[in-house]
């Protein structure tokens, strides 16, 4: 498969660089810049991605260029561009007046392969503290802007060129088209990696390796399990098993409407009440990090008991997709954990089963692309996504199944209010969050002291940066006078307005 290797070196943008050059239908991989995979004949091109770091800092990333730099296509971006100046020979200093937001290009080179379509006075975005002041000799300026003149350049007798601006972002006008050129003009990349390419090539790999060998599969009833099962059906067929797991962390009904739901797509489907199991070993537990760590732990040993009542089963199925694959990684060893992800990184070596995840390298847009090509309903690829340890990240502090209860019973009018009022595909992700504390209220004539809930909901494509929804204010009122007059135990809703970053989606 045709790929293009983006080398990263820490920037906020490689993610959304990286889906940006798969609207091409192009492949591409991520990679820490210090561990660099097999350049093999697959690889059409590289992408070297900015950094929070200085080029002259003492620790700064430092990238083995030798190893493709004039043998294949190379694109420095940012950092990338500074970096190729500096090892060159080049003047890369902190610059004077450090650029940040919007510019305008006042000077294209329209012969430049890189910048065929992308037009003089075009809005660019910046995002650099270093300036580059001098270009080596056979480095050549391809296009400036107002502040500054070494905005691209191309190294003569190769096909290496750099950018200093960030052509993924919406706000450079002509981004794509600059990521098109260097993907399928460039690169000669033939733009067939498509959902239906995709299917086909995902199901015969699976076939090949899993033979008639069997598969377990956890299902959450969200899109990213039900894809996966739904494409590991397809290459096996009934050696394929699904267990569906209610940890008592579930939305309410939703372990009931899971099973409802999967009845007519031909999956073979286990539904286990393990609920105590869970709220046994959260009891009186309250920092975020052990809880995903002891649902996870419980689910794994909830998990294995049933599949253990299977037989002959060799791999477990599962769902991840890339942007966990991400935030469990860094471009500098062990990454600072943000949150743990129990379904990467392998399993515990009593399971004895191997791995196999069908959608690992997938974002949550590409997904639901895949999910539409298998013929998944819409009602279900267009669920929010919900958090592996599902209310418990959402009850802040120990968990009960009192604070569950009411937890369920506020989500439950917050997500059935935003289908009725027509507004539920248009957030990415919704939820309620219970938190830790008790407010004074009146109703009637009697003072109260209850519990205080907040509303989330984000926009967002792939979950990696995400910002608050604008409800309509009608909306709110409507839904807090309901959670207040409905829910017993609760006299006060907030509204989020957090943006991810530098707040993450999940309060916890």
């Amino acid at each position: 498969m045709q790929t293009i290797l983006i080398l990263d070196h820490g920037s906020q943008y490689t993610q959304l660089r990286a889906r940006k050059i798969r609207e091409q239908n192009v492949y591409c991989e991520i990679h820490p810049y210090n561990k660099i995979p097999p350049l093999t004949e697959n690889i059409k091109g590289v992408v070297l991605s900015g950094s929070p770091y200085s080029v002259t800092d003492p620790q700064a990333p430092d990238t083995d260029l030798s190893l493709f730099k004039g043998k294949l296509p190379v694109l420095g971006i940012c950092y990338g561009a500074q970096y190729m100046v500096h090892k060159s020979g080049g003047k890369v200093e902190k610059s004077v007046i450090r650029e940040y937001g919007r510019a305008k290009l006042v000077s294209v080179n329209e012969d430049c392969a890189l910048l065929k379509g992308v037009k003089q006075d075009s809005q660019v975005w910046m995002s650099h503290g270093d300036t580059i002041l001098q270009l080596p000799s056979d480095f050549e300026v391809i296009c400036s802007t107002e502040n500054v003149q070494n905005a691209g350049y191309k190294i003569k007798g190769e096909e290496t060129y750099a950018i200093q601006f960030h052509p993924e972002v919406h706000h450079s006008e002509f981004g794509s088209q600059l990521l098109r050129n260097f993907v399928l003009d460039i690169c000669h990349c033939d733009g067939s990696w498509t959902p239906a390419s995709f299917v086909k090539s995902t199901v015969e790999e699976l076939k090949q390796k899993l033979g008639n060998d069997k598969v377990v599969l956890g299902l959450s009833g969200g899109v990213d399990s039900s894809v996966a099962a739904m494409l590991l059906h397809r290459a096996i067929g009934n050696n394929l098993t699904c267990i569906f797991v209610d940890n008592g962390l579930l939305r309410k009904n939703e372990f009931e409407d899971v099973l409802q739901s999967y009845q007519n797509m031909g999956l073979n489907v286990i539904g286990v009440n393990a609920k105590q199991d869970f709220y046994k070993v959260l009891a009186g537990v309250t920092e975020p990090e052990k809880k995903r760590k002891a649902i996870g732990k419980t689910f794994i040993d909830v998990f294995d008991r049933e599949a253990n009542k299977l037989k002959d089963v060799k791999w477990l199925g599962q769902g991840t997709i890339y942007p966990d694959v991400i935030e469990s990684s860094s471009v500098k060893g062990p990454s600072q954990t943000i949150k743990s992800h129990h379904n990467v990184g392998g399993l515990p070596d009593y399971m004895k089963l191997q791995l196999v995840e069908p959608l690992r390298l997938l974002f949550k847009d590409e997904v639901r692309k895949v999910g539409k090509e298998l013929g998944l309903k819409q009602e279900l690829l267009g669920r929010h996504p919900f958090p592996g340890p599902g209310l418990a990240i959402r009850i802040l502090g120990d968990i009960t199944e009192e604070k569950v209860t009411i937890l369920q019973e506020v989500d439950n009018i917050f997500i059935s209010s935003l289908k009725q009022w027509n507004l539920y595909d248009k957030v990415w992700q919704a939820g309620a969050i219970l938190l830790p504390i008790q407010s004074v209220g009146v109703m009637g004539d009697e003072r109260t002291y209850e519990r205080v809930v907040a509303l989330r909901a984000v926009e967002s494509v792939d979950g990696m940066t995400a910002d608050w929804c604008h409800l309509p204010y009608e909306f709110l009122a409507e839904v807090s006078n309901k959670i207040i007059n409905q829910v017993k135990g609760v006299n006060r809703v907030c509204y989020d307005i957090s943006s991810k970053p530098p707040a993450t989606i999940e309060w916890e």
